[in-house]
């Protein structure tokens, strides 16, 4: 029996991934590696933009990352099980975030899967972590930062954490990957460098 068609038994933990068209592919696909290996059941969503940058940047066709997750979705799919609230699940990640679907999240624009599963999170106060990707911000954007927070979203900005010292881009993917897995409860697969206090002099 496979993992998708077991989640009906003795449910385990289920996450629903989403990759929009922001740059940061890589986060997405990094969290769905990590989830797998912590032994839990992902639901994939991917933007028509989302498809076009993670080729771009990781050179990821649709098939390997449909392969990445245990249950994919298209955007367009408005009677998939991650559009109603009577499924449950652990939390969802956008990863990244775009403005575009910032925007949709903190105005309830419903448009596509992405959106509606997120609507969805907040509305059933499960864990909705965006990992916003942007720089200059406008003020646009801030307010819909602000207007997603007091939602109950996470709005977690991909940045570097200097102090762990990371040696590659990947270290530092992997170190914002596992700081999302905190926000949802669910134990990283690898240990990584949290902060213990400055050092005494």
């Amino acid at each position: 029996m496979s993992r998708a068609s077991h989640e009906g038994a003795a449910r385990g933990k289920r996450v629903v991934v989403a990759i929009t068209g922001a740059t940061g592919a890589a986060y997405g696909v990094r969290l769905l590696a990590m989830l797998r290996a912590s032994g839990v059941v992902t639901h994939l969503v991917v933007s028509r933009a989302g498809w076009m940058t993670l080729l771009d940047e990781t050179g990821l066709d649709r098939h390997a990352l449909r392969e990445a997750a245990d249950i994919y979705h298209d955007q367009n799919e408005v009677g998939a099980s991650i559009a109603s609230g009577s499924f449950q699940h652990d939390g969802m990640v956008v990863a990244p975030c775009s403005m575009k679907t910032l925007a949709a999240v903190a105005h309830g624009f419903d448009d596509n899967l992405i959106a509606r599963a997120a609507s969805v999170a907040l509305k059933e106060r499960r864990k909705l972590v965006l990992l916003a990707r942007e720089t200059p911000l406008t003020l646009a954007h801030l307010r819909n930062m602000t207007l997603a927070t007091e939602m109950g979203a996470v709005v977690m900005p991909p940045l570097p954490a200097l102090y762990a010292k990371p040696d590659s881009i990947e270290a530092m993917i992997d170190y914002t990957v596992m700081r999302v897995l905190d926000q949802l409860g669910i134990e990283p697969p690898q240990t990584y460098a949290r902060w213990q206090g400055l050092a005494r002099q």
